[in-house]
């Protein structure tokens, strides 16, 4: 067992390494799966045998060292030097392999219940969401307000809330599902999403907008213009650079392609059925759903809504809209 046990913490490792190195794309939630389902098997097999064994002869050891005492007291030998103690803790002790995996169970599974079921940590790795999301903002993802999904599989297994304009989802980027991206809910299912000369209509409505003062990105140590959204029930902050052309360039080809026309003032699509129309708030430097298609409802991950810690400025700290 020592042996086999190695390996796959071998194995585990190796993973991590790779995904860490730019070898492969990780699979975060399978991991952690793997790892519960095996660290599991581990602790039952820990439970059921091998601490009984280790018990055991601890037990047998303890009866041998009383004979032993007994065997002597019949020989008039009154002192002895018989110790078991010490001996009979590093029998009952766990050995190194089954520390690593049965002993760490209980924290992997409350791990992956959480992330997998209640809330998932994600962190902000572009400037798409500025001014509502700053790079470098840990965020907290709500994933059973939309209904709770199987994880790896992401099977919907209930109902939840309905997804929402305005909304600011996490979800599995449609062109490579390994990766997540964060961006808001613009169009719903039906509805006719037209961003021309950089004016965003549904269903052939305005939506409405007031002017801020211009917005500082530290980050590119820049003003932009900045507006507030009336998009869903709470408004929401917008940039935008005047600098960069309406004309949406490099655009892919991707599944209801057809429902979209493209021109150089923008474009206009018609969202399909069971398919979200998502945009970065930083609107002139975010790649989405104008360039890469439609976010399947299978694909969704969760909503996000806290900002839980961020190291270069704790202000940040809070919900957000």
């Amino acid at each position: 067992m020592p042996i086999l046990t190695g390996f796959i913490l071998g194995a585990f490792v190796a993973y991590g390494a790779g995904w860490y190195l730019g070898m492969f794309e990780g699979n975060f939630a399978l991991l952690m799966l793997m790892a519960t389902l095996v660290s599991g098997v581990y602790w039952v097999a820990e439970r059921l045998w091998f601490l009984p064994k280790r018990k055991a002869a601890a037990a047998q050891l303890h009866a041998q060292a009383a004979q032993r005492r007994d065997e002597l007291s019949r020989m008039g030998i009154a002192q002895t030097d018989v110790d078991v103690s010490s001996a009979s803790e590093k029998l009952i002790m766990q050995p190194w392999w089954l520390d690593w995996t049965a002993g760490l169970f209980p924290v992997i599974a409350v791990v992956f219940i959480l992330r997998s079921f209640l809330f998932e940590p994600f962190k902000i790795p572009s400037g798409s969401m500025i001014p509502t999301l700053l790079v470098g903002d840990l965020i907290l993802v709500n994933k059973f307000h939309y209904g709770l999904r199987l994880p790896v599989a992401n099977i919907k297994i209930t109902q939840g809330e309905p997804v929402r304009r305005g909304d600011v989802m996490v979800f599995r980027y449609p062109p490579n599902p390994r990766v997540d991206y964060i961006k808001r809910v613009v169009g719903l299912p039906g509805d006719e999403v037209a961003y021309l000369n950089k004016k965003l209509t549904l269903n052939g409505q305005p939506v409405a907008t007031t002017s801020l003062p211009e917005f500082f990105d530290e980050s590119v140590m820049r003003y932009f213009k900045q507006e507030r959204e009336s998009l869903g029930d709470k408004p929401h902050l917008l940039i935008q650079d005047n600098d960069r052309p309406a004309f949406i360039p490099g655009v892919g080809d991707f599944p209801f392609r057809d429902q979209c026309r493209y021109s150089v003032e923008g474009v206009v699509c018609k969202v399909p059925e069971g398919h979200y129309f998502m945009m970065g708030d930083n609107r002139d430097n975010s790649l989405d759903s104008r360039y890469w298609g439609f976010v399947p409802d299978a694909n969704i991950v969760g909503k996000a809504f806290f900002v839980w810690m961020n190291f270069g400025n704790l202000k940040r700290i809070g919900s957000f809209d």
